[in-house]
């Protein structure tokens, strides 16, 4: 998760620190309005478009990171990962880069 944190606090222009705890309050099931009115203090502040911004890059990030797992395993399992493979579908950061190397669903 720290990775992620830091990625979208960069994307945003915020703490690493203030994703973490946001992310650890979604994860908890707090909605964003929930968590922008009564867990500022949690947040540091984040405002709801910050939160929104956050929630669509956080479910983003998750859903490539499992469809580059799936994709590794696939190809793992027909063995014709190579090293050069596996390190471009490791740092495709877009969806449109992952169809490149077959990871959609």
């Amino acid at each position: 998760m720290e990775t992620i944190a830091h990625q979208i606090a960069s994307e945003i222009n915020v703490k690493p620190t203030q994703i973490s705890a946001a992310i650890g309050l979604l994860d908890e099931g707090a909605t964003v309005p929930f968590i922008s009115r009564y867990r500022k203090e949690v947040t540091g502040g984040l405002d709801d478009t910050q939160l929104r911004t956050l929630e669509e890059r956080l479910g983003y990030i998750r859903e490539m990171e499992g469809r580059r797992q799936a994709i590794l395993n696939g190809i793992g399992e027909q063995g014709k990962l190579t090293s050069e493979l596996k390190q471009s579908i490791l740092t495709a950061d877009t969806k449109t880069q992952s169809k490149e190397y077959g990871i959609n669903k």
